[in-house]
């Protein structure tokens, strides 16, 4: 199986080392920290998955959650939740925070596999369907498929206006000159206007609706996708 990274979050190191130990004859790759505030010291986005107690010190295991889901780098890092009490609160907190499953002590070790089996999968997938896809808000570019869609519904773009809106959103907030985005879109043709740009460009912004206002024109530089 693939070396995927767990970080465990607990203050019982007795726990911690016997969830380690299970892991690790799963294949995974795990590392244990007992403390919220040892855990941010480490690149929380190296990680697959993170096993964390609710009850720890200072910073509580609702607090971490928080400050990951609002790193862009760990937004989708899955989390699992593990609690001392079967508590309807803790439970309904643990999920506004964006946890992904919730497990109470005592639990099964071989249930936390399959659970965190389940879970990395899940989110593999998601990762790859993103990956798959260009998106701002309701304007999507679906690479696989090579189409564009507004609001769910397909825009036809020739293929010059795919890609040069597909080069703007890949690269959100860059300056593109005329004579880049020639090089880049025309490279295969010897000699095309840079007035060609400016028309497609016009054209691409009329079929993205409200979106082509994000389509931002630098006087005498070039264009950009701004956010």
């Amino acid at each position: 199986m693939s070396r995927y990274r767990i970080l465990v979050i607990d203050n019982e190191e007795d726990l911690c080392g016997i969830i380690r130990f299970t892991l690790e004859t799963e294949g995974y790759i795990v590392d244990v920290v007992y403390s919220a505030e040892d855990a941010l010291l480490k690149n929380i986005s190296e990680y697959n998955l993170l096993l964390i107690g609710v009850t720890l010190s200072e910073i509580s295991g609702f607090r971490m959650a928080r400050i990951i889901r609002n790193n862009p780098k760990t937004a989708i890092t899955p989390i699992i939740f593990i609690a001392t009490n079967d508590n309807e609160n803790d439970r309904l907190t643990a999920f506004s925070v964006g946890a992904d499953d919730y497990m109470i002590k005592p639990f099964s070790l071989r249930e936390m596999a399959a659970r965190i089996k389940v879970i990395i999968s899940r989110t593999e997938n998601k990762k790859l369907v993103t990956f798959q896809q260009l998106s701002y808000n309701k304007l999507i570019i679906d690479l696989a498929r090579k189409q564009v869609l507004l609001d769910e519904k397909e825009i036809q773009f020739t293929k010059k206006e795919f890609e040069i809106l597909k080069l703007l959103m890949e690269n959100r907030n860059r300056l593109f000159s005329r004579e880049e985005l020639l090089k880049r879109i025309w490279s295969e043709e010897a000699f095309v206007l840079s007035r060609t740009i400016d028309v497609n460009i016009t054209r691409i912004r009329a079929k993205i609706g409200t979106y082509g206002k994000n389509i931002v024109t630098k006087l005498g530089l070039g264009y950009c996708f701004e956010e």
